[in-house]
């Protein structure tokens, strides 16, 4: 097991070093892909490398059998560029951001249509109870003399 900043480092080395290698991939199935996120585990034999493709289902379909094709050609490449015993064996999982950024997106204007319907219903109504929940205490009739504890009452 290694130490958890050296596995970030050779994780972010092992994201920038694919992103430039798959610029060199000659596959025609090849869209185009974002490296997004790579990880490593602990002892630094396995790599996930997240990627996003710009189109539709197939063009995705397409480029993840582009990736696993050049998979052994990623994988020696990078493992020589780190300098590590063992090359880390790549696994390519689709990043699938934008659909995330869609959903919120829909989940925030559903929001603002819930809040826009509320103003509509609340305008024009009254709490209900009375204006000043809050009633003032009842003054004493003792106004003259303030109260003290413990004092001793003169009797003569």
């Amino acid at each position: 097991m290694s130490d958890p900043a050296k596995t970030r480092r050779h994780a972010e080395r092992v994201r920038e070093l694919v992103a430039s290698l798959v610029r060199e991939i000659k596959d025609p199935r090849l869209g185009m892909v974002t490296i997004t996120d790579a990880r490593l585990t602990g002892d630094l034999r396995d790599a996930t490398v997240y990627y996003t493709v710009l189109g539709d289902p197939t063009e995705q379909a397409a480029t993840a059998a582009a990736l696993e094709s050049a998979k052994g050609m990623l994988r020696s490449r990078v493992g020589h560029a780190l300098g590590l015993r063992h090359s880390p064996s790549l696994s390519f999982t689709l990043d699938n951001v934008l659909d995330h950024v869609n959903e919120i997106d829909d989940l925030l204007a559903a929001a603002r249509h819930r809040d826009a319907e509320v103003q509509r219903l609340a305008a024009g109504k009254q709490y209900a109870g009375e204006p000043d929940p809050y009633k003032p205490e009842p003054e004493d009739d003792d106004e003259g003399e303030p109260d003290r504890v413990g004092a001793r009452e003169d009797q003569g």
